[in-house]
């Protein structure tokens, strides 16, 4: 009998163990992120909750990101058309912020900067890969994640629902 309740509980073990690396690792993303408070590179703090009644696009890149560089100009011209918009960038694995710093000239970045790193990711549910966006509605609700690039014109579809959001996003 003890043998059987010690198997039943290495099992549930086992699995709560296996389901903490795969959120660890970004192989399953956190159901909202809600509660997210985000720092940029010139101490001003974003929160979801400070930021109702705007559409949010938080996109994950990395200065070596290749299609993270392609989706940058398309990012800055949302944010510069659209007040009802606010797009956060989040950097990850960069050597040193001036790293960071040197793209985000290169790039003509407008948008607000985080210096990120794994604990902000996890705060997400992890990353894939790169670039990852999450966008979020203007109630705070989440609309879903994106792995890859994402073009001005898709997001702006799905903000007039044109598209459904389903065919971008996923939850």
């Amino acid at each position: 009998m003890e043998a059987r309740a010690l198997k039943k509980f290495s099992s549930v073990a086992t699995g709560a163990m296996l389901l903490a690396f795969l959120l660890a690792l970004g192989f399953i993303h956190a159901a909202g992120a809600s509660g997210w408070n985000l720092k940029d590179k010139d101490d001003v703090h974003y929160t979801l909750s400070s930021l109702r009644g705007k559409w949010v696009l938080v996109n994950f890149w990395a200065p070596w990101c290749t299609p993270c560089l392609e989706e940058m100009s398309g990012l800055t011209a949302l944010q510069q058309q659209h007040n009802d918009v606010q797009v956060i960038g989040v950097a990850v694995m960069y050597q040193n912020r001036n790293e960071v710093q040197n793209t985000m000239n290169a790039q003509s970045i407008t948008y607000p900067i985080v210096f990120g790193n794994e604990d902000i990711a996890g705060e997400f549910g992890g990353l894939d890969g790169l670039p990852t966006s999450f966008l979020y509605t203007p109630s705070g609700k989440l609309v879903g994640h994106h792995q890859g690039i994402l073009t001005r014109n898709q997001i702006e579809q799905v903000i007039k629902r044109e598209i459904r959001a389903s065919d971008l996003f996923s939850r």
